[in-house]
């Protein structure tokens, strides 16, 4: 026999079926039609008074186990050609039992290293397997209760099963605007290469331009010193010829 998950979930020892025996349990598996009761010949009702209140009490106890195999199913694994079902106990729960499923839960805890806060899956499933063990008792003691916890479940389930799809959602949408930036970034990252060099041909021209208006420079300067020479030479001459043109007019004049 294949031994079944450990769990916190209190299980009836496991049962040997065939598969048609177990579809034909399944089936069967609603609150039997009580038969109107026949007495023979001669008998007295009066001699079974219990009986009423024992058909009741067992009815009530049968329709208690359906709803609580309905809520929680039963364990069905094969091994070969042979079919194995556990299904949930239906032994009521004391105080004593709820001290040890709390100290089980702490000690699967420890065992299995789930973490203490953010999500984890192990101690999600532990604190499930307990919260389903909770169920179970108290349906057997109270099936109202249980079915109202039930419904806690299943909101708490729908509840962490929206929160986990927008989770997913959230963890895409994250993963593509990676990537979308990722794309981004390498356009800009060409673009700026580009700009750099545009920036480095920018900055040649501007040493290039700058080289130039101080070759323009010296040599405008280098110019007007020269040509200030040759204005200044120009007018050196152009006394000298006066004075020469004075002094020969002076001489003319004195011959005269």
């Amino acid at each position: 026999m294949i031994p079944t998950a450990d769990s916190l979930l209190q299980y009836d020892n496991p049962v040997l079926v065939s598969k048609n025996n177990y579809v034909i349990s399944s089936l069967v598996h609603a609150p039997p039609v009580m038969a109107t009761s026949h007495q023979p010949a001669g008998s007295s009702p009066a001699l079974t008074p219990s009986k009423p209140k024992s058909l009741a009490l067992e009815i009530n106890r049968e329709k208690t186990e359906d709803i609580l195999h309905a809520i929680l199913p039963p364990r069905v694994w094969s091994e070969g050609s042979k079919l194995w079902v556990q299904s949930v106990s239906s032994t009521p729960g004391t105080r004593i039992d709820v001290i040890k499923l709390q100290e089980l839960l702490d000690l699967k805890l420890q065992q299995r290293q789930a973490r203490e806060t953010g999500i984890c899956p192990i101690r999600r499933e532990l604190y499930t397997q307990c919260f389903d063990e909770l169920i179970r008792q108290e349906t057997i003691s109270c099936t109202e209760r249980g079915l109202l916890l039930l419904r806690v479940r299943n909101e708490i389930r729908m509840c962490m099963a929206a929160y986990q799809t927008l989770y997913e959602s959230s963890v895409g949408f994250g993963i593509r605007k990676v990537l979308q930036s990722e794309i981004g970034k390498a356009e800009l990252e060409r673009k700026r290469q580009t700009l750099e060099k545009d920036k480095r041909d920018l900055e040649q021209q501007v040493k290039d331009t700058w080289a130039k208006c101080e070759a323009i420079k010296i040599r405008e300067m280098e110019r007007r010193e020269a040509e200030d020479r040759k204005h200044a030479e120009e007018i050196e001459f152009l006394k000298r010829t006066n004075q020469q043109l004075k002094f020969q007019l002076a001489g003319i004049t004195q011959k005269k």
